[in-house]
């Protein structure tokens, strides 16, 4: 299918949809556009992109679908379909975060994880290759039934203004004053975030035979998390000496590795742990994480990550809002039979012990069993 499109007086385009030679399908079965539907994509001066609509091919999700590998990514956006694969190895969020929704509808990922919209679709319309054909629906047709509902209601939660996370903020704190590396975790958090706990497209539950990490370590950031170590040889090597600083170092982190674990793996543990389902954006976060009572108390002592449900549908919001908005999203999943969990921190912690001992005792009977 493509467009033909008829001038009127005014010179506006008049698209009308009917079938055409204009694809024609390889013997590999991906669908080829033709040299006259290929995207015409212009620069003006002012920076702005214009692409012509009768260059624009409909595809239905049969054929879509077909370009979910590695090396074929298509993926689609407020019902436009994009070739991400050239652009994979430039996305700031990391290759995989694109790699996880080729084949599919990534609308609402791409508005929850981009503070500025504006500026990512710049990026995307040289990518441009189409749009879904008229009779399809905005998702997948082996969506969940009812992610357009919840996809509409959705829009009505964004309410609070995000804020701008400075980067160079991001690698001051990470790496030299924690000694970690910055895109080491966004590698990692950003796959967590659009996939949570859905195996292996979250990192937080492939640990592999030993650890997955990232497929390199970035020159910066090397730099960066260097300047942490120096700085701590250089406060308090003079009073500990070498060997001093180093057990110094280590009992920190003793201290500080329980509570990022207690934290971060509360709300995620627990709950539901699965392989894809294709499931709406909504439904995807909220079956994954659970929340933890707000008190004076919970909000300071986890900064407000307690609210683990709103932060992972709103990941741009400012923390200290989640609470705000927590009402309206609980009343969301009440009207679309979504169990919206909220437990004390005491059996929040308790879960974690239960749920690696359930964990424990199945590998211990395929031991067993094999």
């Amino acid at each position: 299918m493509k467009f033909e499109e008829k001038h009127v007086g005014n010179g506006n385009l008049v698209g009308k949809s009917q079938t055409s030679g204009g694809e024609k399908h390889q013997a590999n079965g991906k669908t080829a556009a033709s040299g006259k539907a290929q995207v015409c994509v212009k620069q003006e001066a002012n920076g702005k992109h214009h692409t012509p609509r009768e260059s624009l091919n409909t595809y239905t999700w049969q054929e879509i679908q077909r370009h979910n590998q590695e090396s074929d990514q298509w993926l689609v956006i407020d019902r436009k379909v994009y070739n991400v694969t050239s652009w994979a190895d430039r996305h700031p969020g990391g290759r995989w975060v694109l790699n996880h929704y080729a084949g599919e509808d990534a609308t609402d990922v791409f508005r929850a994880m981009h503070l500025d919209i504006d500026i990512a679709r710049r990026y995307l319309k040289p990518l441009l290759v189409g749009e879904l054909a008229p009779g399809e629906p905005s998702q997948e047709r082996n969506k969940n039934a009812q992610s357009s509902f919840l996809q509409h209601d959705m829009g009505h939660l964004s309410i609070f203004k995000k804020s701008k996370w400075n980067h160079l903020m991001q690698k001051f704190v990470m790496c030299h004053l924690k000694g970690l590396s910055a895109n080491w975790w966004n590698y990692r958090h950003f796959q967590h975030h659009v996939k949570p706990n859905i195996y292996p497209k979250d990192p937080d539950v492939d640990m592999g035979p030993l650890f997955l990490l990232g497929d390199y370590q970035p020159v910066k950031d090397i730099f960066w998390v260097s300047s942490f170590y120096i700085r701590y040889f250089i406060t308090f090597g003079p009073f500990y000496g070498i060997f001093g600083t180093l057990l110094l170092m280590y009992f920190v982190k003793f201290l500080e590795s329980p509570w990022i674990v207690y934290v971060t793996q509360m709300s995620h543990i627990p709950m539901k742990m699965s392989k894809e389902e294709n499931r709406d954006w909504l439904s995807t976060q909220v079956l994954a994480t659970c929340n933890i009572e707000q008190s004076f108390f919970n909000d300071w002592f986890t900064g407000h990550l307690n609210f683990q449900i709103e932060h992972h549908l709103f990941p741009t919001m400012p923390r200290h809002n989640y609470h705000k908005v927590a009402p309206l999203v609980k009343s969301l999943c009440a009207k679309h039979g979504l169990q919206y969990v909220n437990k004390p921190m005491l059996k929040a912690f308790g879960d974690i012990v239960r749920a690696l001992k359930k964990s424990a005792a199945l590998w211990m009977d395929a031991y067993y069993e094999t």
